[in-house]
C-alpha cells in the first residue's frame, strides 16, 4: 500500500491541533484573596492630622517587596508625623518622604518593581519613584484620588483603601501644600510577616514620575 505524501501534512497538523492548551493566566483584581484579607498584617492604618483614619488592604500576594517594606517602616513607626508633601487634586496624594519635598527616603535599599496587572483606580495605594529609576521605590507612595490609566504597569500597587476614602480627599492639596496633612500615626493591626523569598522583578518602559 503506497503512503500518499499529501497526507503527511494533514497528519502533523492534527498532532499539533491535539495539544492540550495553555492553563488560563490567574485573573488579579483589586479584591484581596480571603488569606490576604485575613492576615491582620495586610491592614495598614493611616491616622490623618485632618482628622479620620484610612484603612488600606495591602496586597503583598501582588508586591511582596513592597509591601514588607510599607510594613516594616510603619512597624518602627518611620511615618508618623510625616507630611502629604504633594497631592494634585483629582489625581493623587503623595506622601512618605521624611525630608517632606519628594527627594528622601528611608535608609533601607531601593526596591525592584513589581508592576501589576491591576489598574490605577480611585483608592490605590502604590509606590513612588523617580523618573530615571524604574527601581526606585522606597519609602514614599501616593493615593489615588480618581483613576490613572497612564500609569498602568509602571507602577507598584501595594493595595487599596478599604475605609476613609473621604479622609483622603480631605488631605491638604499643594505642590507643597501650605499647611501640610500629616500622618499622625501609621500601624499595622498585626506583626510584621516573615520577608518575601524573592524579588518580582518586571521590564517595562519607562514613565514619568509621580514623584521622587
Amino acid at each position: 500500500m503506497r503512503t500518499s505524501l499529501f497526507a503527511l501534512p494533514v497528519m502533523a497538523l492534527a498532532l499539533v491541533a491535539a495539544k492540550p492548551a495553555p492553563p488560563p493566566a490567574p485573573v488579579v483584581t483589586h479584591t484581596a484573596p480571603a488569606a490576604i484579607a485575613a492576615d491582620q498584617a495586610n491592614r495598614l492604618n493611616v491616622e490623618l492630622s485632618s482628622g479620620g483614619t484610612v484603612v488600606i488592604q495591602l496586597r503583598p500576594d501582588i508586591a511582596p517587596n513592597h509591601v514588607f517594606r510599607i510594613q516594616t517602616l510603619a512597624a518602627q513607626g518611620f511615618y508618623n508625623g510625616l507630611p502629604f508633601h504633594r497631592v494634585i487634586p483629582g489625581f493623587m496624594a503623595q506622601g512618605g518622604d521624611p525630608k517632606g519635598n519628594g527627594s528622601g527616603g528611608s535608609t533601607l535599599p531601593n526596591l525592584t518593581a513589581e508592576f501589576s496587572g491591576l489598574p490605577h483606580m480611585r483608592g490605590v495605594m502604590a509606590m513612588a519613584r523617580a523618573q530615571e529609576d524604574l527601581n526606585g521605590g522606597n519609602s514614599q507612595f501616593f493615593i489615588m484620588l480618581s483613576a490613572g490609566i497612564a500609569l498602568d504597569k509602571k507602577y507598584t500597587i501595594l493595595g487599596r483603601v478599604i475605609s476613609g476614602m473621604q479622609f483622603v480627599d480631605a488631605i491638604a492639596p499643594g505642590e507643597p501644600p501650605e499647611a501640610p496633612t500629616k500622618m499622625v500615626r501609621v500601624w499595622i493591626d498585626g506583626p510584621v510577616p516573615a520577608p518575601p523569598a524573592q524579588a518580582a522583578a518586571v521590564a517595562v518602559p519607562e514613565a514619568k514620575p509621580v514623584g521622587g
